[in-house]
């Protein structure tokens, strides 16, 4: 996968042991906690020495979640010291957004932590519509979740702050700037709020414009608080070309 090739890039840097972030993301249990684009993941009995197949499911409305199943392989021990998992996976769901992918995971030791990077790429379904429903929606949703649950993931790794109290973290500073938005746009309140400076409350009011504006400026702008995880910490073009791993092409798409 080349830098200006269509599909998704995503690297975050972690300050974390390389053994605590293998197990992180490579135990399904784990994975699924931390990772907003999979609901379940389970994987399925296999032969000694054969590819990992696995099962997974993702909600991609409310009240609707669409299963598949994939295949992956992992390179634990590489000669330049980095580590490798490959996979490919599809959905036979008629309402599933996608039919078929491929992606890759990447650990390469960076001072004290590890440059965790992935690249994937999959094919849209249902045809013309399903194209540029893709390119318009579900590509750049697909792009902001993953850095969203990356930056989740490092959170749980290097400040011990869970997933799940992660996720709530998010909810809670999302629902304080909607809030202050809507107040601002609908002045609800601004009246007590003014009259509370007595005689000063003229100055007040003649200002009240540029407040709401600073106040609407901040919710919508202003960098999401150290604790909360935000897709804009990660990384979304390579620095430099990269391509997909040799063991991708070991891969077949799975049945």
């Amino acid at each position: 996968m080349s830098k200006h090739a269509g599909g998704l890039y995503i690297e975050a840097r972690i300050r974390a042991d390389l053994d605590d972030l293998w197990a992180r993301t490579q135990d399904p249990a784990q994975h699924q906690r931390w990772d907003l684009r999979f609901g379940e993941i389970e994987y399925l009995p296999r032969e000694e020495g054969a590819p990992q197949s696995f099962r997974y499911a993702t909600r991609v409305l409310p009240g609707l979640t669409v299963a598949g199943t994939g295949v992956s392989a992992g390179e634990r021990e590489r000669p330049d010291g980095t580590r490798t998992s490959a996979l490919r996976f599809g959905s036979p769901h008629p309402l599933s957004p996608l039919a078929e992918g491929s992606g890759y995971w990447r650990y390469v030791p960076d001072g004290d932590g590890v440059r965790f990077l992935t690249g994937y790429d999959y094919r849209p379904r249902w045809g013309a519509f399903g194209a540029h429903a893709d390119r318009w929606l579900f590509r750049p949703l697909m792009g902001w979740a993953t850095a969203w649950s990356f930056d989740r993931l490092r959170l749980w790794l290097e400040h011990g702050i869970t997933p799940e109290r992660a996720r709530l973290n998010w909810l809670t500073e999302l629902t304080a700037r909607a809030l202050v938005i809507f107040l601002s746009c609908t002045g609800l309140g601004l009246g007590s709020f003014v009259r509370l400076f007595g005689p000063l409350a003229p100055a007040v009011a003649y200002l009240c414009p540029l407040l709401l504006a600073v106040a609407i400026s901040v919710a919508l702008f202003k960098a999401p608080l150290p604790h909360t995880p935000a897709a804009r910490r990660c990384l979304r073009v390579p620095a430099v070309r990269v391509r997909a791993p040799r063991l991708l092409r070991t891969l077949e798409n799975p049945r």
